[in-house]
């Protein structure tokens, strides 16, 4: 009785797989798989970090770009003062050239339009042409960045 019991036993275990070298080959797939997902999880971080970044420098470069735009903006006021006649429109020469400060506006903190705002103006066939280029730049936390307008403008 017992024989009959053992060999079918036997022969059970004699269908199931080598149990040593599945063991072997999950430990590695396991290793593999864990460095995988390492190296995934850097990039990911990595990647993330630069993303912030490119942003920071994009919100920077647009406050640059508005102290910039400011300070054109404040030169036309300048050279086209509200209510002036028409025929006294003034000359780059005559104009006032130093920017006003704007760190103090929300939103431009550590922002300032570079001195002095460049500004040359021609007359041809009675009318006054003007080239106003403007730089505005910004500090923060010792990263600076900076960016140039050019306006072209003309008298009636």
């Amino acid at each position: 009785m017992f024989p009959n019991k053992k060999s079918a036993i036997n022969k059970y275990y004699d269908r199931l797989p080598n149990r040593t070298m599945n063991n072997g080959s999950s430990l590695v797939i396991a290793i593999f798989v864990i460095i995988v997902m390492s190296l995934l999880g850097a990039a990911l971080v990595k990647m993330m970090d630069s993303s912030q970044e490119n942003v920071a420098f994009e919100v920077l470069g647009t406050r640059a770009y508005t102290a910039a735009r400011t300070g054109i903006q404040w030169q036309l006021a300048q050279l086209f003062p509200v209510g002036l006649n028409i025929d006294l429109v003034e000359t780059c020469d005559s104009a006032r050239n130093n920017p006003p400060d704007i760190s103090n506006i929300s939103g431009l903190q550590g922002c300032s339009i570079m001195s002095p705002i460049e500004c040359e103006d021609f007359q041809h066939d009675g009318i006054r042409y003007y080239t106003i280029t403007s730089v505005g730049q910004c500090d923060i936390g010792g990263e600076v960045t900076s960016r140039v307008i050019e306006v072209e403008a003309r008298g009636m």
